[in-house]
């Protein structure tokens, strides 16, 4: 009789810890549907790190090895092959996000939290008032960075001015003067006769 109790009470745990199992992974995994615009947004970010780079490097070969007359169109294609780039490594990152997010986040989340601090969790992500604040974060941003800028500028515009003089002094040194071989240098006037 006493072993009918135990194994009854044993099945009853088991039934319970297995309901409540089931009642975390379905918090969890309505947390990670309400962030997916995040995981979107993490995965254009990663997608468009090394296009941002390949911009840069290819504005700054653009300006000081194509000549004048060709760095609009050679500008264009470089644009054309990092929107190639972007159309095919976007969708592949946002898929490799979405594949991986469930399984890497899901244990994290069990582990960490209990099913109420989930829930509490949840609830807050549904929040109108978050969703508002979120939104507004662009805005109070680019207000707030507007105004350091403006504000720091003064003190910093010579500094980095400073940077690119010294740095320019540098690489000229360093490549024997080839740095200024396409820019026009004075010529001497001749003598004149006494």
């Amino acid at each position: 009789m006493k072993t009918a109790w135990a194994m009854a009470i044993a099945t009853a745990l088991a039934a319970t810890s297995l309901s409540a199992h089931a009642d975390k992974k379905a918090v969890v995994q309505k947390i990670l549907s309400s962030q997916q615009e995040a995981l979107d947004n993490m995965s254009r970010n990663v997608a468009e790190q090394p296009a941002r780079q390949l911009a840069g490097g290819a504005r700054n070969i653009i300006v000081q090895t194509v000549p004048e007359e060709k760095r609009e169109a050679t500008a264009k294609l470089v644009d054309v092959e990092i929107k190639k780039y972007l159309e095919g490594a976007i969708p592949a990152v946002r898929a490799s996000a979405a594949k991986l997010s469930s399984s890497v986040l899901s244990p994290i989340y069990e582990e960490k939290f209990s099913e109420d601090e989930l829930k509490q969790l949840q609830a807050m992500l549904d929040s109108p008032v978050l969703k508002r604040y979120q939104s507004l974060l662009p805005e109070m941003s680019n207000t707030l960075l507007e105004k350091v800028v403006a504000d720091a500028r003064p003190q910093v515009t010579p500094k980095l001015q400073t940077a690119e003089n010294n740095i320019r002094a540098i690489l000229e040194k360093a490549s024997g003067g080839k740095l200024n071989q396409g820019e026009a240098k004075p010529t001497a006037k001749p003598a004149g006769k006494k």
